[in-house]
């Protein structure tokens, strides 16, 4: 026997290297599987940003394509390529479309995009495409259909289309509606979509305790004069994270925004509201929490401390040698959330720099007994790597039976994630 007899074979590992990006963005989609549809439109590109949107929130991602959709716009190539899955663009005897529509085979199927061609088939039972006869058994199976209409506007208004759209939303598919601009209802974005497919698979209310959450985000400015203003760094990214994953999760969400980094876009579960000053975010949360009454507040936006006694109402001239300014306090929104609503859960947010962590926590323990809130997130901007507008951050969730939750640094979406878990999750 020689020594080769002892020597395995190397195994060459299973997954597509395109794969290794599932679930880095969120574990939101894991184990769920998403059949995408492309049919011929010449939108058909932005199924390659959209599968991998899927796939960074944890699905596994399954392409179909028209002819009309690989021979025009799209080579099927892409699809495998951005999918690491094979493209289904003919039907066979390995009877592709049970294999991927049939009962509890898939979670989702989204068409994207759809055009006019494949809704009407697909309204009137018409099978005669990979698609269209995916669409028929996942429809049969009870599977969830979402469908992303791209086409001209004149199309788009025809009644009988109209009419076609209307029966399959009264038969339980969902829509995300185009942009109807330049004479053509264009597909909406990859992230709408996702947000729609998000919303479709993950909302499951009944594993939460709240569902009406506030949030705000970002900095204020207080104007010197019309073209200077005092402002922080604040990028948002942390509180648009958690009113964008909150939203995500069939939560409805209202986020009241400053200044930042992020330009975030509403959706059916998010409503955006934009503040400049400190007073106008005071005046938006006070109406807020009077009027809609939300079960959780979370204030992570960096609220101005100072504003200005007098300010200009015209440019200061650059000529002068001296500029004196009196700054004045601005009220203290978190130490007056409690007199608009003692049921509301509050969750403040305490930022210090270049402090140890024992003296961190006894700063957020201090300001949660202060604000009389039910958490603290508190964190050091001079930790390596998270300072102001970077994507990561190290955080210390304290609650208000002094529980300290230790998490170290990480994407501030994962940190969001986890965070909203805890403060709406049922136990």
């Amino acid at each position: 026997m020689t020594i080769k007899n002892f020597i395995q074979p190397r195994r060459l590992k299973e997954n597509h290297p395109s794969k290794e990006i599932i679930a880095t963005e969120s574990k939101l989609l894991s184990n769920m599987r998403v059949v995408v549809c492309v049919t011929g439109s010449v939108a058909a590109y932005r199924a390659v940003d959209f599968s991998r949107l899927l796939m960074r929130h944890g699905a596994e991602v399954f392409p179909v394509m028209t002819s009309a959709a690989r021979s025009h716009f799209l080579k099927q190539e892409m699809m495998k390529w951005s999918t690491g899955n094979n493209v289904v663009t003919k039907l066979t005897s390995d009877l592709e479309h049970i294999k991927l529509a049939d009962y509890n085979k898939s979670d989702l199927i989204v068409v994207y995009p759809c055009t006019a061609n494949t809704i009407g088939k697909f309204a009137h039972g018409i099978d005669d495409s990979p698609v269209t006869t995916v669409l028929s058994v996942g429809f049969g199976s009870g599977t969830k259909i979402l469908i992303a209409p791209a086409m001209h506007q004149s199309m788009y208004e025809n009644q009988i289309i109209t009419r076609n759209i209307s029966a399959l939303k009264s038969m339980g598919i969902y829509f995300v509606e185009p942009v109807l601009a330049e004479n053509k209802a264009k597909v909406a974005s990859p992230t709408e979509v996702l947000e729609a497919a998000l919303n479709v698979l993950v909302r499951q209310k009944d594993k939460y305790l709240y569902h009406k959450i506030l949030v705000t985000a970002g900095s204020t400015l207080e104007r010197i004069d019309p073209v200077r203003v005092l402002t922080n760094l604040s990028s948002g990214k942390m509180g648009i994270s958690i009113a964008q994953i909150a939203a995500r999760q069939g939560m409805e969400v209202t986020l009241i925004y400053g200044h930042g980094q992020v330009n975030p876009t509403p959706s059916s579960n998010l409503k955006i509201i934009k503040v400049e000053t400190a007073n106008e975010m005071y005046e938006k949360m006070k109406h807020e929490i009077l009027r809609n009454k939300p079960q959780v507040l979370f204030h992570a936006a960096a609220v101005s401390d100072f504003t200005f006694e007098e300010p200009v109402n015209e440019k200061i001239d650059s000529a002068n040698k001296q500029l004196l300014l009196k700054l004045v306090p601005t009220k203290k929104i978190v130490d007056e959330v409690r007199k608009w609503s003692r049921k509301i859960i509050l969750v403040a947010f305490k930022a210090e720099y270049g402090i140890a962590q024992d003296k961190l926590i006894e700063s957020a323990l201090c300001k949660l007994k202060e604000c009389k809130a039910d958490f603290i997130v508190a964190n050091d901007l001079a930790a390596r790597n998270c300072g102001f507008g970077s994507d990561y951050s190290e955080v210390f969730i304290v609650d208000k039976d002094n529980h300290v939750n230790h998490m170290p640094t990480q994407l501030k979406s994962k940190i969001a994630e986890k965070l909203v878990e805890i403060v709406t999750r049922k136990k």
